[in-house]
């Protein structure tokens, strides 16, 4: 099994192609051989003198020498013909398989304080913090194809709830079941951001030996959201910032609450984009909130060459066994003379039985 990768485009159907196709040349040799060569000179030396052949005559139609000579010239034409078709190489080349092309290594760090139970402004109603986070980060999560996501949750302390992966999907399925106050009920921005340097580390070791340089993200991106002040974890934001762009971690920050909060340190989140050359985002309601996660797509646009590969599986191996097939038959005919006589018999037999019902 063999790939063709190349960026595809439009809709494609399998194929059925030869490699060499103008092995087909080769396919009238033997007439043309049989043409210019001198015949082989037959010798009469030995025979049989009898004073009628009637006795001996098979069939009337057609006797045994007939299909004798008709059998093997059978037997080699489908044989050569088979060689040729594999001499050719045809392969099946199927329908296009997208590959997951090398875009970013993008995680989401989001609050689950109880703090994100509180209400924001969703155009004339009120709708909890965590829903409307979970409702807008889930179709952002949706347009990112290409990207590697990871989803780190964080209270009182920070966890991986999705390691990175190109499984969208699944990455939303563990957004949705995220649950306020599972991680406390504190908020450590500092813990998250160090998170998330760790794991982008352990993610770079892993895909350090690999020879294609180009399925290595070079761009690493955080967008951490939260609706509070970092008063819980073992390294302030700040540090966190500081270690994050020595490692060429750049850091979205997005304050979300309503107007007149006390509750948001904005500017520890201002410097920390800052610090990682990122940039800071305040929402106030779920409009806000879109438009942030609109525009953090235009910031950080996803790769638009999408590579895609065609499996080719070789078929050659099929015209070749069937070759060698005919190819026994045929010594079976020339050098076995019961074997070709049984099988002009059964013929025979067989059509004299047609006839007679």
């Amino acid at each position: 099994m063999a790939a063709d990768i190349t960026p595809q485009t439009g809709r494609h159907d399998t194929v059925m192609s030869f490699i060499w196709p103008w092995a087909f040349a080769l396919l009238p040799l033997p007439f043309v051989l049989r043409l210019l060569l001198p015949r082989a000179k037959v010798s009469n030396d030995a025979a049989l003198l009898v004073p009628d052949l009637s006795e001996y005559q098979l069939d009337d139609k057609l006797t045994y020498a007939d299909k004798k000579s008709l059998w093997p010239l059978l037997v080699y034409s489908l044989a050569w013909i088979c060689l040729i078709i594999a001499l050719a190489r045809p392969q099946w080349t199927g329908e296009p398989v997208e590959l997951p092309v090398s875009g970013r290594d993008l995680i989401l760090a989001i609050d689950i304080s109880m703090s994100m139970d509180h209400a924001i402004r969703n155009n004339l109603r009120s709708v909890k913090k965590i829903t409307a986070t979970k409702a807008v980060a889930s179709a952002f999560i949706e347009k990112r194809v290409g990207d590697r996501i990871g989803l780190i949750l964080f209270g009182d302390q920070a966890y991986v709830q999705s390691p990175l992966t190109f499984d969208r999907t699944t990455v939303n399925v563990l957004l949705q079941e995220a649950v306020t106050g599972l991680a406390g009920q504190a908020t450590a921005i500092g813990d998250a951001i160090g998170l998330a340097v760790k794991r982008l580390d352990k993610s770079q070791l892993r895909h350090s030996g690999s020879t294609d340089k180009k399925n290595l993200s070079e761009d690493r991106v955080l967008i951490l959201l939260t609706d509070g002040v970092s008063n819980r974890g073992e390294i302030t934001p700040l540090k966190a910032a500081e270690l994050a762009a020595k490692k060429g971690l750049k850091i979205h920050t997005i304050g979300i609450g309503n107007r007149g909060t006390r509750e948001l340190d904005e500017t520890t989140l201002r410097k920390v984009a800052q610090i990682t050359g990122g940039q800071y985002f305040r929402a106030y309601n779920t409009s806000d909130l879109v438009k942030i996660y609109a525009l953090l797509d235009e910031l950080e646009p996803v790769e638009k060459d999408v590579q895609s590969y065609r499996p080719i599986k070789t078929l050659f191996y099929i015209p070749l066994s069937a070759s060698f097939i005919f190819a026994v038959l045929l010594a079976l005919f020339l050098y076995v003379p019961q074997f070709s006589y049984t099988i002009f018999r059964s013929t025979t037999n067989r059509s004299d039985h047609q006839e007679t019902s």
